[in-house]
């Protein structure tokens, strides 16, 4: 029998976040960039070593090589051990043959070789997408005092955001006594964070009906905690107060950036007694020459500015030139925005080029119609030619023309 594990922690990062568009062409949802020098799955990683769990699966899926080159062997985050560690796990590697991950449940499935190995007696089901700061080690302390096969991370969420989550109905102990998978009509605003503990012996059990079950969509929020709640077992919810977005929209991605400028938000990144940890290229302090202007903005390590940025996050290796204007945007590692270019509400990948004089985006009240106001989302590589016009809401995937 392996030497046993208290809790060990798998990290669903396999998801093809359809919805941040041209951002996931070329990379896993958990690998976009975030906050100036961070990757989004740099926040699940960090809060397990900072919780003391150091064996960590990754599940990953959808274009996993750059994630896979960015994890590594785990060593910035303080997971590159003898025992335990972080592990990549792809679904070609496991149980039976090459069958992709059907749904989250079918993912852990896969995987229970690799669980077993380290025979855990709790196991924590994270999601690769959330920016959050949070302390596992409490709530698997909570999980144990309730003698609870299921625990889950709640979040009370304004109500009218509600109907995107799914809701739990909770009785004063803190048990589970219902539950609405994104109802119309919310009659809670409890929200699962997607974030989960289990006692593994039980879950094992329900992996295992789950997968034999054929009518079974294999996921945990559809059909495994059902099953387990219809079983009358114990579900508890674990209550969070702290900054969690999910971010899986165009929009979320930008305000979860913009909200590490805002001193109102709950998210601070330089608070070393709960550090996160990343894998930066090393790069040159950055440059802010004197003909700029910059104003509530995050410059990141080897970026050159000439022109001018106000509320905006700038990743590292970022040249804006002289007669540049960047505002309420988020600007990606490598890009290069040239003299005369305006960029505003918009989203701008790795390494693309605004030339001379164009125009990426506009401000709201610069809009006739709002309805047809976003941010505007510019991709990796992609080069938007001198004096050229992207609208909001538009996604560019392509390079774009000079203006004739």
């Amino acid at each position: 029998m392996a030497r046993k594990t208290e809790c060990i922690a798998m990290l669903l990062a396999g998801g093809q976040g359809s919805r941040l568009g041209i951002l996931t062409k070329k990379i896993a949802k958990p690998a976009v960039p975030y906050g100036g020098k961070y990757r989004i799955i740099d926040f699940p990683l960090s809060n397990c070593v900072n919780s003391g769990i150091y064996t960590v699966g990754v599940l990953t899926q959808y274009q996993p090589l750059e994630l896979n080159d960015y994890i590594g062997n785990g060593q910035p985050w303080d997971l590159d051990r003898q025992n335990g560690g972080v592990h990549v796990l792809s679904p070609y590697q496991q149980i039976q043959g090459s069958e992709w991950y059907k749904g989250t449940a079918n993912a852990i499935y896969q995987n229970i070789n690799f669980i077993d190995r380290y025979n855990p007696e709790y196991v924590a089901v994270l999601s690769g997408d959330h920016i959050y700061k949070m302390d596992y080690s409490k709530m698997l302390e909570f999980h144990k005092e309730k003698d609870a096969a299921c625990t889950i991370a709640m979040l009370e969420v304004p109500w009218e955001e509600a109907s995107r989550f799914g809701l739990m109905f909770v009785d004063d102990d803190g048990k589970i006594t219902a539950f609405e998978e994104k109802p119309k009509n919310p009659k809670s605003n409890k929200a699962s964070m997607g974030v989960y503990i289990f006692t593994w012996s039980k879950l094992r059990q329900y992996l295992l009906d789950d997968e034999a079950n054929e009518n079974s969509s294999n996921d945990f929020g559809h059909d495994v905690i059902p099953a387990m709640h219809n079983n009358g077992e114990r579900l508890f919810a674990y209550q969070f107060d702290g900054y969690w977005k999910d971010v899986g929209t165009i929009d979320s991605l930008w305000e979860a950036n913009l909200d590490l400028l805002n001193p109102k938000v709950d998210l601070d990144l330089s608070d070393s007694s709960w550090k996160i940890y990343s894998r930066n290229p090393v790069a040159p302090p950055h440059y802010v020459s004197s003909k700029a202007k910059v104003q509530n903005s995050m410059i990141a390590d080897g970026s050159t500015i000439d022109g001018e940025i106000d509320f905006s996050v700038i990743f590292a290796n970022v040249t804006v030139e002289e007669g540049a204007i960047v505002r309420d945007s988020i600007v990606m590692p490598g890009t290069v925005i040239k003299s005369g270019a305006t960029v505003q509400y918009a989203i701008i990948g790795e390494n693309a080029v605004i030339e001379e004089n164009a125009v990426v985006g506009k401000r709201p009240e610069d809009m006739n119609d709002l309805e047809k106001w976003g941010v505007a989302v510019v991709g990796e590589s992609v080069k938007i030619g001198r004096g050229a016009s992207v609208e909001p809401k538009a996604m560019i995937s392509e390079d774009v023309e000079e203006a004739k």
